[in-house]
C-alpha cells in the first residue's frame, strides 16, 4: 500500500480491507480495488494437540494465533468463530501480537493452542510434529473477498485501457491454471514436480538453504530498503509517512503507545550531538524536539 500511495508502483496487490482503511482516513486521491483474484481464505486451524474429531467448541478457553487484527485472515477467523456461538476475548483468547512471519515459530515454541498457518507451512509443522491441521478456515467460512489488485482512484480514471487488460491478463492466467494439471504448471514455472517432491521429503535441509539464501540476499537489499523508508518519512504526503512510520515501529516490535527509556553514556550523547548538528547543517528539522 505504501508503495502504491507514493506513486513507487501503479497496482498493489492485498486484501481489500487495506483499501477501506485509506478510504476511512479522508484520502482524496484513495485507493480502489478493481480485480479481485482469490475468494476463499487458504488458511488451516492447526492444533498442538492431535484432534481426531475437531469441534469448533474446543477452542473454549484455548489462545489462538490468528494473524494481524484487521488483516482478511483475522476477520475471517473471527467470523467462522462467532459463527459457532463463541464470543473472541470471553471464550477464548486471539493473540494477535506475533507477526505474520513469526507465527510458525511463536505457535511450535510458545504456549499457544492453535495458530491458523497457509500451506506449506502448515502441512510442514504437521510433518515436524509439531502441530496438527484439524479444520479449515476458509471452508467454514464459505466466499468472501480475500485477495484483490487496487490503485489510486487518479491512476484508474487516467488509465482505464491499461487497467482493463491487466485484468484480462490476470484472468486469463486464472483460466489457464484451472485448465492444467499440477504438472504442466510445475514445468511451466520451471520447477519439476520431481523437485517439489524433494523438497517436501528434506523441508528441513531446504528450509535451511532457503533462509541462507534470503539472508545473503538481504545483507546488500536492507540498506537500500532502509533509506527507501526514510526518504518515505520524510513523504509530504501525511498518508504516505504515517503508513512508512508505522512499518518501522511494527518491524522494531514496537507499539506506537510506548515508551522507551534507555541510559545513554557520554560516547552515545556525543554521537547524537554529531548526529543533530549534521542534520541542522543540511537544513533539515531538529528531531529531537
Amino acid at each position: 500500500m505504501t508503495s502504491v500511495l507514493s506513486n513507487e508502483v501503479q497496482i498493489g496487490f492485498a486484501g481489500p480491507e487495506a483499501s477501506i482503511y485509506v478510504y476511512n482516513e479522508g484520502k482524496e486521491d484513495y485507493t480502489q480495488v478493481f480485480a479481485q483474484l482469490t475468494k476463499r481464505d487458504g488458511s488451516f486451524l492447526v492444533s498442538k494437540e492431535k484432534i481426531d474429531n475437531f469441534d469448533w467448541n474446543m477452542l473454549k478457553g484455548k489462545t489462538v494465533i490468528p494473524g494481524r487484527k484487521g488483516g482478511v485472515p483475522y476477520m475471517t477467523l473471527e467470523y467462522v468463530i462467532k459463527q459457532h456461538g463463541l464470543t473472541p476475548g470471553k471464550d477464548l483468547t486471539l493473540d494477535d501480537s506475533i507477526k505474520f512471519d513469526l507465527m510458525a515459530s511463536a505457535f511450535t515454541s510458545g504456549d499457544a493452542d492453535f495458530v491458523t498457518l497457509f500451506e506449506p507451512t502448515a502441512s510442514n509443522i504437521q510433518n515436524m510434529k509439531k502441530g496438527y491441521i484439524v479444520a479449515s478456515v476458509g471452508k467454514e467460512s464459505g466466499e468472501i473477498p480475500y485477495t484483490a489488485y487496487f490503485a489510486k482512484k487518479s491512476y484508474i480514471e487516467n488509465n482505464e485501457k491499461t487497467i482493463q487488460n491487466f485484468t484480462n491478463a490476470i484472468y486469463k492466467g486464472q483460466k489457464w491454471v484451472k485448465e492444467h494439471t499440477a504438472k504442466e504448471i510445475a514445468e511451466a514455472i520451471n520447477i519439476s514436480p520431481k523437485t517439489i517432491c524433494d523438497w517436501k521429503k528434506n523441508n528441513e535441509e531446504f528450509r535451511n538453504e532457503y533462509n541462507r539464501m534470503m539472508r545473503s540476499s538481504l545483507q546488500y537489499a536492507a540498506p537500500k530498503a532502509f533509506r527507501k523508508q526514510e526518504k518515505l518519512l520524510n513523504s509530504k504526503n501525511e498518508m504516505v509517512a504515517y503508513l512508512a512510520a508505522k512499518d518501522l515501529m511494527d518491524r522494531a516490535g514496537l507499539n506506537p503507545i510506548e515508551r522507551i527509556e534507555a541510559n545513554v553514556n557520554d560516547t552515545a550523547k556525543n554521537e547524537l550531538a554529531e548526529l543533530l548538528a549534521q542534520r541542522k547543517a543540511r537544513g533539515e528539522p531538529d528531531a529531537s524536539k
